[in-house]
Parts: structure tokens; sequence; C-alpha cells
């Protein structure tokens, strides 16, 4: 029986997840089957419009994390038509950066796939210069290093030896075997451990009625939602918000009001710009960027649309300081505890 292969790519927020989710698809032969799955925490999906390969297969699933309740029953139903309708030959999961890697690899045994994934490698992106930070701060990071089995310690070039040993250091506390690979913009040998040979093909059979009907499906998921034994880890406790920027406003003005932006904001990203200069914004703990990006049609919808995530002291600070600012405004929030 051919079985799917899961790579789990994990890492906090701004670590370089996607960048690195990138790499593997260029990497990938050509004459197999690729399927994305990638989950972000915020109610638009910024991250699914960097991924640079529009003819691969891809689900997104927003409003917080795939390993909390709030979203694992669409999680489910995703894998679901996956093995069933899709049946690729691997599958790249990117998680959230506040997530609990654990949850996912015992729901990829579930019963109901009828032992059809296969879980290969989990790697952990981890932002070097920001490591400490976000350590100190969530709980996520130390289960993100207690499961995974590769650290790709990444943006080393804006980093010291010294950040790079304490950060291995750390890992280590954790992991009694990590292994670690040391670069900037996620570029690794991907051939060595990727495992991306092309097999003979052996085609994936779904024999009929062998998996659940829609209505079968969604009494299962309640029944597991309902076991005290398979109790989902709670989220480290964060905040998102959408907010808009005024379209008649420049990116001068833009850069100007970043220095209000509340300490505890860990990430932000979005669009800005008009057609024929687009940037990407980037915030990573305090950290910012703005990256010229190609305008394209599907981010017609994104432009001047910007995700903050920040604790909720942050997040309502942050809807302080905005009120005085003009040009931004608040367009909505979600808490992924809710």
């Amino acid at each position: 029986m051919s079985k799917t292969d899961v790579f789990l790519i994990t890492g906090f927020l701004g670590s370089g997840k996607t960048t690195f989710l990138n790499r593997i698809i260029d990497a990938f032969p050509k004459d197999r089957k690729l399927m994305i799955l990638m989950n972000e925490f915020g109610e638009i999906g910024i991250d699914g419009t960097l991924v640079e390969h529009e003819d691969v297969d891809m689900l997104e699933i927003s409003k917080g994390s795939i390993f909390c309740v709030c979203v694992k029953t669409d999680f489910i139903k995703g894998l679901m038509e996956i093995v069933r309708t899709i049946r690729p030959d691997t599958l790249l999961i990117e998680a959230t950066g506040v997530a609990n890697p654990a949850d996912l690899k015992r729901d990829l045994k579930l019963p109901i796939f009828k032992d059809r994934f296969e879980m290969k490698e989990q790697f952990c992106i981890v932002d070097a210069p920001n490591f400490q930070d976000a350590y100190d701060t969530f709980s996520s990071v130390e289960k993100q290093i207690e499961s995974s089995s590769l650290f790709i310690i990444n943006k080393i070039d804006l980093t010291t030896g010294d950040t790079v040993s304490t950060v291995k250091e750390l890992i280590s506390r954790h992991h009694p075997d990590p292994k670690f690979m040391e670069t900037s913009y996620a570029k690794v040998p991907l051939d060595g451990f990727l495992h991306l040979t092309s097999p003979e093909e052996e085609e994936m059979i779904i024999e009929p009625g062998e998996f659940m009907s829609g209505s079968e499906l969604d009494k299962a998921i309640q029944t597991l939602l309902n076991n005290p034994f398979a109790v989902t880890t709670p989220p480290d406790r964060l905040i998102s918000a959408v907010y808009t920027w005024d379209a008649s406003a420049d990116l001068k003005a833009f850069k100007e009001i970043t220095h209000h932006f509340p300490k505890g904001i860990v990430r932000a990203k979005g669009y800005l710009g008009k057609k024929d200069d687009i940037r990407l914004f980037n915030r990573v703990m305090d950290k910012d960027d703005f990256t010229r990006v190609e305008y394209t049609e599907k981010l017609s919808e994104l432009i001047h649309k910007l995700i903050f995530i920040g604790s909720p002291e942050a997040m309502q600070e942050m809807e302080t300081v905005s009120a005085e600012i003009p040009f931004l405004n608040l367009l909505s929030t979600h808490d992924a505890m809710a």
C-alpha cells in the first residue's frame, strides 16, 4: 500500500518557515505529486501568497493553530480530503509558529486515515537573532524543540557566533540528540535528508467505501474532541488583529509610525504600496523589513491589510495606539483561545 510521506515545518513566528518551504518546492522531483498544507495564526492568509509555485496543490487554514480545538475540525477534514481525493506522494505541513507538533503527529495516526500517512521528518526553523526572546516567553518553543529531528539555525548573517552557540545550548537542554544546520535565507542542501529521490511508480488505490462519508466523519471528529485522552495542548495566549492602512498614505508615512508599535508585538506582516511598488512588511519582535515584491492578482485583496500578533496586553495597547495614528484602522481581532 502506497503512503503519503509527511514533512512538518515548525518554528516560531517569523523564523523563515515559508522561505524554507519554497526551497523544498524548488528541489522537489517534477514526477512526484506534492501537496502543501499551510496554517496561519490570523484571519487573513499572507503566507500563502508567498509560495512561489502556483502549480502546487495547497490548502490554507487560518484563524488559529491547527493544533487547537478551534480549527482542528477543519484540519482533520482537510487531511481526509488529501488522502481520499488528492493522494499526494508527499505532504508538506507548515505549522503556525505557536503550535505544539505532538498533537499533529497523533492526529496523523488516527484510525480514520487507514495508516495512509507516514511521518518522515520534523524541521524546526530557528530564528537565531530572536530565539532567546521567544524561548524565554513562549512555552510552544520548548514543545517544538522536543518533537523536532533537525534544527535549521537561520539568519546567522544577522547575529554573532556567540549567539548561535547560545541557541544550540538552549535547544540541547530539551533534546537528547539535536542535529544542527546553520544558514541564512533558509538555504540548506536538501538532498541529504529530504529523501526526494523518485521511487518506482506505485499508485495509491482507494477502495469504494474505504473512508468515511461526510456525516460519519463529522461524528468521528466530535467523538475525538470529546475524548479526554486526546485533549489538544492549549496554545500560547496570543491575539491577532487585522488593520487596514489608508491607500492615500505612502510607504514613508507608514515607516514613520512603526516606532509607536508596542514591544509585545511579536509578529506583523502585510502588503503596502501601489501596483508599481509593492512592499511586503515584516516585523519579527522589534525588527522591521520592507521587501519589494511583484504585484499579482492574488495580492489585490490583501494590499493595505496588515496582521499584528502579540500578547493580549500588547494588542490592547496596539488598539489604543492605533486610535491616535491617522490612516491606520482596526478591522478585526481574533483570539485563538476563544
